[in-house]
C-alpha cells in the first residue's frame, strides 16, 4: 500500500466543489477543487477577464471561494463574485501560511482550495456593498482632512520663515482672523498696523501682539505661496462639504443612533459616523463585546506560554476604526468629572500614557457596542466611580499619605458600616 503524503486529505470534506485563489494586481490564479481533482488557471484582473473567471466556477457549479485579504487587490474580485452570486470568503492571510517550500502562487492556490475544502478557514467580516460604499466615503472625508492638516502646518512654514509670527497669537491659521491676515499678506500689504485692525472676536485684545507678530520680513515668492496654499485650503474645504453632504445623506437612517453615540465624551459626529461605518449596526455580526475589541486590535493579545503571561500588547486590526477610537480616546481623557476620564488618569498612574488611552479606546468601542445592541442611551458612571468602588482601600490609602507626613488621623463615617469598623 503506498504512503500518504502530508498533502493528501485526510480531513472531514465540507466543501466538495469548491475554489481557492491566489489574487495579485494583474493576475489571479485560480484552483478549482471537485473531489480532491485540481484545475488551476490564471486570469486577469480586468473586468471582462474576471467575469470570464466567474463563468468558469459556475460552469462547475462551484459552493463557495475563497481568496486572501491582499491589499485592495481582493476588492475588484470579490465585487464580481458578488454580483455573479457566488459565495466568496475573505481570508486572512495569517490564517492559510502554507509553510512548505518551495513558494509560487499556484502552490498557495492550491493550499487554499486545499484548507477551504476541509472546512479549515475562517471568513473575515465583509460588510455589504452599502456599508462598503459609506466606509470608503469616510476614509477620503479624513484623508482630505488630514491634508488640510498639513497644508495649515506649511502655511505656517512659510510664515515663520518670512519672520512672522503669528501662531505665537492666534491657535491656528485656519481661524477667521488668521485667513483674513494670510490673504492681506498674500495680497501684498505689508503694515502690521493695519492687517492686525483685522482682528475678530476675542482676539480683539490682543491687536497689539497680532502687530507685533506681524513685524516680519516677507519676499514675493513666500507671498505667492500662500496664495496657493489659500486655493488649495479653500478647494479641500469644498470638497470636504461635498463629501459630508453625501455620507449625512447615506447616514440618514442612522441619525438615531449617531445623536445617541454623540453623548459619550469624546466622541463627536464626525467620529460616530466614522465608528459606525467600520462596525455597522447589526451587532449580531459579532459573537460578543470581546469579539468586537479583538476585531478592531483595541485589547491585548492573550500571550502566554509555561503559566507566564507575557507581551500583551494589541494586535493589528482594523486600522481605521482603531485611529478613530484613538482620537475619541484623547479627547475624553481632558473631558471633566467623566468615569473615561478617571478610567485614563487612574491607568496612566500606573502604566503610563500609551496604554491608558488604549483602554479608555476599548471602553468607548465596548459602550457603542452595548449602546447599539440594546438601543439604550449613554449613562455616565462618574469620575468618582473607582473611588467608591474601594472605598475602604481609598480610606486605607488616604490615611497612610497623612501619617507619613506626620499627622495623627482618626476619622469617622457615618452611614458607612464599613469604613467606621475601618477607623
Amino acid at each position: 500500500m503506498p504512503k500518504k503524503r502530508k498533502t493528501d486529505e485526510v480531513e472531514e470534506v465540507v466543501y466538495e466543489r469548491c475554489c481557492g485563489m491566489d489574487v495579485h494586481k494583474a493576475d489571479v490564479k485560480a484552483c478549482l477543487n471537485i473531489g480532491g481533482k485540481k484545475e488551476v488557471r490564471t486570469f486577469g484582473t480586468m473586468t471582462s477577464d474576471l467575469l470570464k473567471m466567474s463563468d468558469w466556477l459556475n460552469s462547475h457549479s462551484v459552493q463557495i471561494v475563497a481568496m486572501e485579504s491582499t491589499g485592495s487587490y481582493w476588492k475588484p474580485v470579490y465585487n464580481i463574485l458578488e454580483s455573479q452570486g457566488i459565495p466568496a470568503m475573505l481570508v486572512n492571510p495569517q490564517q492559510i501560511k502554507n509553510l512548505t517550500a518551495p513558494k509560487t502562487d499556484v502552490r498557495d492556490a492550491r493550499w487554499i482550495a486545499n484548507l477551504l475544502r476541509h472546512g479549515l478557514l475562517r471568513p473575515s467580516f465583509v460588510p455589504s456593498k452599502d456599508q462598503r460604499e459609506l466606509r470608503e466615503l469616510v476614509k477620503y472625508r479624513s484623508s482630505l482632512t488630514e491634508e488640510s492638516t498639513r497644508t495649515l502646518q506649511r502655511m505656517d512654514k512659510v510664515l515663520q520663515g518670512a519672520n512672522i509670527k503669528l501662531s505665537n497669537v492666534i491657535s491656528s491659521p485656519d481661524t477667521k482672523t488668521g485667513q483674513l491676515i494670510i490673504e492681506a499678506l498674500a495680497d501684498g500689504v505689508s503694515d502690521p498696523h493695519m492687517m492686525a485692525q483685522l482682528a475678530m472676536g476675542s482676539l480683539k485684545k490682543k491687536k497689539l501682539d497680532i502687530e507685533l507678530s506681524l513685524n516680519g520680513l516677507i519676499g514675493d515668492h513666500q507671498r505667492l505661496l500662500l496664495r496657493s496654499m489659500s486655493k488649495h485650503l479653500e478647494h479641500i474645504k469644498e470638497e470636504i462639504a461635498v463629501i459630508d453632504a453625501e455620507i449625512d445623506k447615506r447616514m440618514e437612517i442612522d441619525r438615531e443612533i449617531i445623536e445617541r453615540i454623540k453623548e459619550i465624551p469624546g466622541v463627536g459626529k464626525t467620529t460616530a459616523q466614522a465608528i459606525l461605518a467600520e462596525i455597522g449596526t447589526n451587532m449580531d455580526q459579532f459573537t460578543n463585546e470581546a469579539h468586537l475589541a479583538s476585531w478592531a486590535g483595541i485589547c491585548p493579545v492573550h500571550n502566554e506560554s509555561a503559566g507566564k503571561r507575557k507581551s500583551g500588547k494589541t494586535k493589528k486590526g482594523n486600522s481605521n476604526i482603531k485611529k478613530t477610537l484613538v482620537q475619541c480616546a484623547n479627547s475624553a481623557s481632558h473631558s471633566k468629572d467623566s468615569y473615561l476620564s478617571a478610567q485614563f488618569k487612574r491607568i496612566a498612574a500606573r502604566r503610563g500614557r500609551k496604554r491608558a488611552i488604549v483602554a479608555v479606546a476599548h471602553t468607548i468601542l465596548i459602550t457603542c457596542y452595548f449602546m447599539i445592541k440594546n438601543g439604550t442611551g449613554y449613562k455616565d458612571l462618574g469620575s468618582d466611580f473607582f473611588d467608591k468602588r474601594n472605598k475602604e482601600a481609598v480610606y486605607k490609602r488616604s490615611v497612610k499619605r497623612l501619617e507619613s507626613l506626620g499627622y495623627v488621623v482618626s476619622v469617622e463615617l457615618r452611614d458607612d458600616p464599613v469604613l467606621s469598623e475601618a477607623s
